[in-house]
């Protein structure tokens, strides 16, 4: 794949994103060979308390390769898995906090799998949550009916 310095590129088409904060712009190399090119908003940098107390900064590539490999199969599209993945990193920022613990970030993403595909739900659950035996699978699968019937 050819890599082309944007800034010797010029802008044929911009458009927003749907998630409403990505816009996409068509570009075209001085050669005539067209790309696209994708522009986010920068949020300012969030601390991750790791579980042995380390801390790191939140790195939104490290959560969509920890998705993408767990659970990436059970969805349609990548577009559908980036959009999960926004909604998780907009949900950790409307936190508030400047430092979140990985819990955290997986609680956010184990609510926006419930909501989405249940066998990603619990694929995921079974990782985050270190399961043993089949009783780990059964007590996150009836918690997860649970919370869809609204008992």
């Amino acid at each position: 794949m050819a890599k082309y310095n944007i800034g010797d590129s010029r802008v044929i088409e911009s458009r927003e994103v749907s998630d409403g904060v990505t816009i996409r712009r068509r570009r075209e190399s001085p050669d005539g060979k067209r790309f696209t090119t994708y522009e986010r908003i920068e949020k300012p940098n969030l601390a991750v308390i790791k579980k042995d107390g380390k801390r790191e900064l939140f790195d939104r590539d490290k959560l969509a390769i920890a998705i993408k490999r767990s659970v990436g199969k059970f969805f349609s599209s990548e577009v559908e898995i980036e959009e999960m993945i926004n909604d998780i990193e907009d949900g950790l920022y409307a936190l508030g906090d400047s430092e979140i613990t990985s819990k955290q970030i997986g609680d956010k993403v184990l609510d926006e799998l419930g909501s989405r595909n249940e066998v990603a739900y619990v694929r995921f659950a079974s990782v985050y949550y270190e399961f043993k035996t089949l009783d780990d699978f059964v007590k996150i699968l009836e918690h997860q009916r649970q919370l869809k019937t609204g008992e």
